[in-house]
């Protein structure tokens, strides 16, 4: 799938006060309170920030009560710096506290700007400051579970539904929204009024169940590699009952046996016999090579640090296959659909070349519901794990078909959502906990993926 960015964890930070900034003081800012909080915001001032001479006298000051800054709307934006014209660094979460580290004034703000992470400065006038804990390094924003999705996914069935803005309107109110057939919602909150269920979707709109389907879990996912070796020792079965073979000299002659579609064999010989090409999978099977997907070792673009042990990830389109590397060595590889445009310039073409990833989505939006030219129209609420590296096309996951190892998409690099979830992880820019999105900085760069 290919659509345009719509507008995880804070890394562990060593962040020392720089002068003109200030963590802790007597006054209240431009931020709200959290409640039952304003009337500390009087406390008598530190003597340790009294005496600190390196805060000019036009610094602004902090609560002492206050420890964390609490997210008031969704996808709140984040700055590089203290002004309201700088670079987006990312987003955070509704309800999320980051981390306060200090604050500082600048253009485009009414209050300070809050120091809330690594490179992250959002505006006073738009949170609320709170005495709660922030979130840990090492928190999830979403959460975990066995398939790799973060929400439960519904698709709305043949007749498709209405949405509502309010629960108490779904008997009397209008609908804010029309989901056609297909069309597929995060479902975060359950609800029974009378006999009838309705759900929450991610966005907000109350659906009734009855006019949808779940999602069906899927477990695949790909392997971990040890870095050694010329070549990946695994590949993937493309279809069911695939017949394995016994080798006798230049014959190949079935042993009744077979191999089901997505099992994970081995790869252990090549042979290529009459023009057949073969691969042995253990001590005594073989398999043709044109059922299964291989993924292959190929040498890092010029662009990748390998010698400082860069991460980049490597994806081959013939065999539909990705290997995600750390320096030289691989190091993870599982199977991948990719666009379905085979020639340069195709409108559902995954560019070759070597780009950077330039934006990571915990989730997003994606449709083609502006394509006037389109056979059938199609929405996808909160697809995961989007890592953005060529305008709208990346890498995320895929919870609606089950073609890895086949070209399927309208450009985007599709995953198994355990994949995705696992690739979202080991890449950069790093996404702070309490963060919907990051964009990559001078010293946290995108990471590198080569398409070939």
């Amino acid at each position: 799938m290919k659509a345009s960015a719509r507008n995880t964890l804070p890394l562990a930070l060593t962040v020392g006060l720089a002068a003109g900034m200030l963590s802790v003081a007597s006054a209240p800012v431009g931020a709200r309170a959290e409640p039952g909080q304003a009337s500390q915001s009087n406390a008598t001032p530190s003597t340790s920030i009294e005496e600190d001479v390196r805060l000019p006298p036009w610094a602004p000051t902090l609560p002492s009560w206050a420890r964390s800054v609490r997210i008031v709307k969704g996808d709140q934006p984040l700055k590089v710096s203290p002004n309201g014209n700088a670079d987006r660094r990312g987003s955070g979460a509704r309800q999320a506290r980051l981390p306060l580290y200090g604050a500082r004034p600048g253009p485009g703000c009414g209050g300070p700007w809050l120091h809330v992470g690594p490179q992250a400065w959002v505006c006073s006038d738009e949170v609320a400051l709170s005495g709660g804990a922030p979130l840990l390094p090492t928190a999830k924003l979403l959460t975990a579970s066995t398939d790799g999705l973060p929400f439960r996914y519904f698709f709305a069935s043949r007749d498709g539904s209405l949405g509502y803005g309010r629960l108490d309107e779904v008997d009397i109110g209008v609908p804010v929204t029309t989901l056609e057939p297909g069309f597929a919602v995060a479902i975060v909150e359950q609800r029974n009024i009378g006999r009838e269920t309705f759900g929450r979707t991610n966005r907000g709109v109350w659906v009734p169940m009855r006019d949808f389907h779940a999602a069906r879990p899927f477990h695949f996912e790909g392997v971990a590699l040890d870095g050694t070796g010329d070549t990946i020792p695994h590949a993937w079965v493309m279809k069911d009952r695939t017949p394995l073979y016994a080798r006798r000299g230049q014959r190949f002659t079935p042993t009744g046996k077979t191999k089901d579609r997505f099992d994970r064999v081995g790869w252990l010989e090549e042979a290529s016999v009459f023009g057949s090409s073969w691969a042995r999978i253990d001590e005594t099977h073989w398999i043709r090579q044109k059922d299964v997907r291989h993924p292959t070792v190929a040498p890092p673009p010029d662009e990748a640090e390998i010698a400082h042990g860069a991460r980049w990830i490597d994806i081959e389109l013939e065999s539909q296959t990705l290997v995600a590397y750390e320096g030289a060595k691989p190091v993870f590889a599982t199977l991948v659909s990719t666009g379905k445009g085979k020639t340069k310039g195709h409108p559902f073409e995954t560019p070759k070349g070597v780009h950077r990833i330039w934006v990571k989505l915990l989730a997003t939006t994606m449709d083609n519901l502006e394509d006037e030219y389109a056979n059938r129209y199609w929405r996808i609420e909160d697809v995961p794990y989007v890592q953005f590296f060529h305008k709208g096309v990346g890498l995320h996951a895929a919870f609606w078909h089950r073609s890895f190892g086949n070209v399927r998409s309208h450009g985007c690099v599709n995953l198994a959502p355990r994949d995705a979830q696992r690739l979202f992880a080991f890449t950069s820019p790093r996404i702070g906990a309490g963060w919907t999105a990051a964009l990559p900085t001078a010293y946290d760069q995108g990471t590198i993926v080569r398409v070939r």
